[in-house]
Parts: C-alpha cells; sequence; structure tokens
C-alpha cells in the first residue's frame, strides 16, 4: 500500500489550514511557504477539495480559503478520497484478476487492509489532529517512536 505524496499533501495542507484559519481566510502562499509544498501543487489540491465541498474560497484582498466544514466533520479518508487518492493495497484495484486473470491467494488480506485503512483514516478528524498538534492525548492517534526508543 502506498500513501502518495498527493494525499500526504492534501492532509498536510488541510491541517494546515485548520491551525490557522482562526482569523480568516488562508492564502495558499503562506501554506505553501510553512509547509514547503510549491504553490503550483496546492492550486491543484485545493481546486479539488473546493470542488468536494470540504473548503471555500475567496476571492480579492484578504481573500484566501477557509474550512467548509467543522473540524469535527472532515475526515482523513475525505481529504485523500477528494484528490482522487486510492488507497487500495491490492494489485487487481478490486477487479479480482491479479493473478492471470484470477483472484491472486492473498487477495482477501489485501482487500481486508483496505477495509481497515479506510475504517482508520475515516475515525481520524481534522479536530483529532489539532489537538494532537496541541499535544493532547488523541485515542484514535498513537505515536509508536516512543515505544520503540523504550525497547530499544
Amino acid at each position: 500500500m502506498r500513501l502518495t505524496t498527493k494525499g500526504r499533501f492534501a492532509v498536510t495542507a488541510m491541517l494546515d489550514l485548520a491551525l490557522h484559519g482562526g482569523k480568516g481566510p488562508v492564502t495558499l502562499a503562506g501554506i505553501s511557504q510553512r509547509q514547503s509544498i510549491s504553490l503550483s501543487y496546492l492550486e491543484q489540491l485545493f481546486g479539488k477539495l473546493r470542488r468536494h465541498t470540504l473548503v471555500d474560497s475567496t476571492r480579492g484582498p484578504g481573500g484566501g480559503y477557509t474550512l467548509a466544514r467543522s473540524l469535527e466533520r472532515v475526515s482523513v479518508a475525505d481529504i485523500i478520497t477528494a484528490v482522487d487518492e486510492p488507497l487500495d493495497a491490492t494489485q487487481c484495484g478490486g477487479k479480482e484478476n491479479c493473478h492471470d486473470d484470477r483472484r491472486c491467494m492473498t487477495h482477501d488480506l489485501w482487500a481486508t487492509l483496505n477495509e481497515k485503512m479506510h475504517d482508520y483514516l475515516s475515525s481520524v478528524t481534522l479536530a483529532d489532529l489539532v489537538a494532537h498538534q496541541a499535544g493532547k492525548p488523541v485515542a484514535v492517534i498513537k505515536d509508536f517512536r516512543q515505544q520503540e526508543k523504550v525497547a530499544a
């Protein structure tokens, strides 16, 4: 399974918007500078996010982007889906023709992983990510790096 740069950048940009949007519209130039994401790439992503009603745009001086929904109503899965990122661990795209036009032996494993990934990413909201950035423990987000340091 690969989560591509497009999906990662979209989630990062939406989190930046959530963190900086309290004072009005946020410019893509600001997000670009803070997150080191190309402005033209952000323009493409935000066009898709706007079409999926995750963000609203305001034109003119003082314009930019705002969230179109509350933080609690935007999941990571919503964001990734909006930018056309398939979360698919199967090689066949779910068509069950992975091995010589037949279903491969591990198809069910990868299909179940797809379901688990979607369920997990649907359970994590922008509100969770904002709380996590503020250092608050969030039940759906676990930092396993601390456990690895202790175990080493």
